[in-house]
């Protein structure tokens, strides 16, 4: 379930982005502290990948992520690379190690693959939300209402409906 799930997010994203041109998808939102949907796309493109990279070490830090400028300006680029992602997600759980530094001082969690990419979905959801944000005020972008939504969320306004 939750590969299924995290490929339904990036295809969303996908279904997003193929609807900009590069200079709606690189332009700074006021409502988004400046920065652009291909920013916030990079930034969940490079968490996957982040991921992918360092399954065979099992040491994952996603503040060493290389900050391609290519994925948060070009849009065909950005939707390749999720493409990419999508057929890497597929791989065994294994244990691995969370590295982070934080006020100077690193630290190491011990996680697992499956662990990680549940946090890569719930970040990615995050980002949706935010880019979601930025389209809302296009007129002639189509976004899901369920585009940036937590599953859980998604299932409870379903119940409330009932």
């Amino acid at each position: 379930m939750l590969i299924p799930s995290i490929k339904n997010s990036l295809k969303e994203l996908i279904d997003v982005l193929e609807q900009m041109s590069n200079a709606e998808y690189s332009k700074p939102f006021h409502s988004l502290s400046n920065s652009s949907i291909g920013e916030h796309t990079r930034h969940i493109v490079e968490t996957f990948q982040c991921l992918a990279n360092n399954y065979e070490s099992g040491v994952i830090n996603y503040d060493k992520r290389p900050r391609n400028r290519v994925i948060q300006t070009d849009v065909s680029f950005a939707i390749a690379q999720i493409l990419n992602i999508q057929d890497l997600l597929e791989k065994e759980n294994k244990e691995m190690e969370l590295q982070q530094i934080i006020d100077d001082v690193e630290i190491r969690i011990d996680s697992n693959y499956f662990r990680e990419l549940l946090y890569n979905l719930e970040h990615c959801i995050h980002h949706q939300a935010l880019i979601k944000v930025a389209i809302l005020q296009s007129k002639t972008i189509f976004v899901n209402e369920n585009f940036g939504v937590a599953p859980s969320t998604i299932e409870y306004r379903k119940q409330c409906a009932q």
